[in-house]
């Protein structure tokens, strides 16, 4: 893989899986944002954007929330993918080194703009996290960087809760003012900065492949987006 300018991590790259394309319908009419197009990045998902008014927040934290199998991750690849595809560098912390990266190649994404940070499996959770954040502000803090995720959606609830908030307000300390948009995957909402969005899926996910490497085959959710200045229902069925 490629070095990449700008990081303070060096990965590798290497997996089998594949991933669907996400389509979406709005249910209503949402009033407009009073933000310009430039600060938001765009999810890759048409429908999705004309919602939210062109995408997630720069400079601020949001969150991608939902059960397993919700379509969580699918979006957020859409998402990465999309930000290649426009030229941007982006970032994913792996907390328990779960991503098989072809699901995002499939996805769109161009991989030689994709820091992949891996975790390790196995251990106290507590140490994954704690290492795992700690490499979300290296890279928040070494800028560049179009769209930073962080992978807590495995993380179990007993160990989420154990997260200081203070650990989230230092996060968007880091972001505030800089043109990443950065995003936290996880089973419920933890986190997102009076300025960020909160995506919450519910549905679900059709599965193939093995159970060592699955693959998606297709969703079907529903979503809620919440925001200090938006309400939005949406519902959204994945095509193959």
């Amino acid at each position: 893989m490629a070095k990449r300018t700008r990081t303070v991590v060096a990965v590798a790259v290497a997996g089998v899986l594949g991933i669907a394309r996400l389509t979406a319908a709005a249910e209503g009419p949402v009033p407009p944002l009073e933000q310009g197009e430039d600060a938001c990045a765009p999810t890759g998902v048409a429908v999705l954007d004309g919602c939210l008014r062109t995408g997630v927040p720069r400079g601020q934290l949001s969150e991608l929330t939902g059960p397993r199998s919700s379509g969580r991750t699918t979006l957020l690849l859409q998402m990465m993918a999309a930000a290649t595809r426009r030229g941007e560098l982006t970032a994913f912390v792996d907390t328990f080194d779960r991503l098989d990266v072809a699901s995002m190649e499939a996805a769109g994404a161009d991989l030689s703009r994709v820091l992949w940070i891996r975790g390790q499996a196995g251990g106290p959770p507590e140490w994954a996290i704690d290492r795992a954040l700690k490499a979300l502000n290296l890279v928040l803090q070494a800028g560049g960087f179009g769209l930073v995720a962080i992978d807590l959606a495995d993380v179990p609830a007993v160990s989420l809760g154990r997260i200081p908030f203070t650990t989230w307000l230092r996060v968007q300390r880091a972001v505030e003012g800089r043109d990443t948009a950065c995003v936290l995957v996880a089973p419920q909402p933890i986190a997102r900065s009076a300025g960020g969005l909160t995506l919450t899926l519910t549905g679900r996910t059709s599965w193939t492949g093995t159970s060592a490497r699955p693959r998606v085959a297709g969703a079907e959710m529903r979503m809620r987006v919440v925001s200090p200045k938006l309400f939005v229902g949406l519902r959204a069925r994945e095509l193959s």
